[in-house]
């Protein structure tokens, strides 16, 4: 069944985010983008007003940068969109830590999450960077 949502709000600090009303969309999705709103509204502001999920990623966030420098060696974590940055957080954090998704899954969230929330160049970025830490990190183990 696809209903309209109506907008969540939540607030960082004084920083109010906004989540425009979507299609109805699983609970799972919905909660990654209040996490990736989140993470990004605290690459402006050091404002601690977060869930348990945000702080433990924000916890490993020096980890996670490591892994994307690694992988997008072209850029520096300082110039990528502070969006995909979120975004790549999130999916990482899923891929390495929670584990509870499957990896391809987590993925194909991610990238969704850049079509929604990134640039035009966003999905396949995402997709490049989890791509190369799913086959480093994740692919010979699961054999």
């Amino acid at each position: 069944m696809i209903r309209k949502q109506e907008s969540h709000d939540c607030h960082i600090g004084d920083i109010k985010v906004s989540i425009l009303p979507v299609i109805s969309m699983d609970k799972r999705h919905l909660r990654r983008i209040k996490t990736v709103q989140k993470l990004f509204a605290l690459s402006f502001s050091e404002k601690n007003d977060t869930d348990e999920r945000t702080t433990e990623i924000l916890e490993h966030s020096t980890d996670f940068d490591a892994y994307i420098q690694q992988y997008a060696q072209k850029y520096s974590v300082e110039k990528i969109a502070k969006v995909d940055v979120a975004i790549l957080r999130l999916a990482i954090f899923e891929l390495l830590i929670e584990k509870k998704v499957p990896p391809k899954v987590i993925i194909n969230e991610a990238v969704e999450l850049g079509k929604e929330l990134g640039g035009e160049k966003s999905p396949g970025f995402i997709n490049a960077v989890l791509g190369k830490i799913y086959e480093a990190n994740i692919q010979n183990t699961e054999q």
